[in-house]
């Protein structure tokens, strides 16, 4: 699966639009809390944990997005875009929600 940020795919044709395809991942502020409560990691206020946490999100909202791409027969996203957004739940608590979409084509 070919996943690019830019509208086309160098030196490749796009025979066919299928869609958007979308991916999401949701953290809990728990799990955030419980890192910044053992961080030992932090250098120049950087957290090698919770940097790891986003990793994984992201990771996992764009294997989601190809996922449906492959189900709609595609082999390659466009267009890719990553969000970043934060949800309060109004007790002081929130979620971390990362999104991943893209238009899925058919490259020859």
């Amino acid at each position: 699966m070919i996943i690019t940020t830019t509208p086309n795919v160098d030196s490749r044709h796009i025979r066919e639009y299928r869609g958007v395809v979308t991916g999401e991942a949701i953290l809990g502020a728990n799990i955030f809390r419980d890192f910044f409560a053992g961080i030992t990691d932090i250098v120049g206020g950087r957290s090698g944990a919770y940097e790891g946490e986003l990793r994984k999100a992201r990771e996992i909202s764009m294997r989601e997005m190809a996922d449906e791409a492959r189900r709609l027969g595609c082999n390659a996203v466009v267009g890719v875009d990553l969000d970043y957004e934060t949800i309060s739940m109004g007790n002081g608590g929130g979620m971390l929600m990362v999104t991943a979409s893209g238009t899925a084509v058919i490259v020859e």
